[in-house]
């Protein structure tokens, strides 16, 4: 994932404490591991459905912030979503691991 598509989990968790809630947080995992555990507040749309749902379901000013089970899915969904036309988009490097390991809210069955 080359660096201006992602995004630091320190950074991202301090946007959310310092409340500057103007982005979107994606999972693209499937439902199940979706339901174990997410970081708080992230949408679910698994990475086979997201260019068909992206318009609708997202907001295009708004950044946008991807994860799934590892890096290289996060990198094709951010990709996904700059070629249906949102600009503003940054994969989670490391993914709910990763935010969890700086003590990101996580919700969900598992967390």
């Amino acid at each position: 994932m080359s660096s201006n598509l992602a995004v630091d989990v320190h950074d991202l968790k301090s946007r959310l404490e310092w409340g500057q809630p103007a982005f979107t947080i994606v999972d693209v995992r499937d439902r199940p591991s979706y339901n174990h555990g997410r970081i708080s507040g992230a949408i679910q749309i698994p990475l086979d459905e997201l260019a068909q749902r992206a318009k609708s379901a997202l907001h295009a000013e708004r950044h946008i912030y991807v994860y799934g089970a590892d890096d290289q899915q996060a990198a094709h969904a951010a990709q996904t979503l700059q070629e249906a036309g949102f600009a503003k988009v940054s994969g989670i490097p490391g993914g709910l691991s990763a935010w969890k390991s700086v003590g990101g809210a996580t919700e969900g069955l598992g967390a």
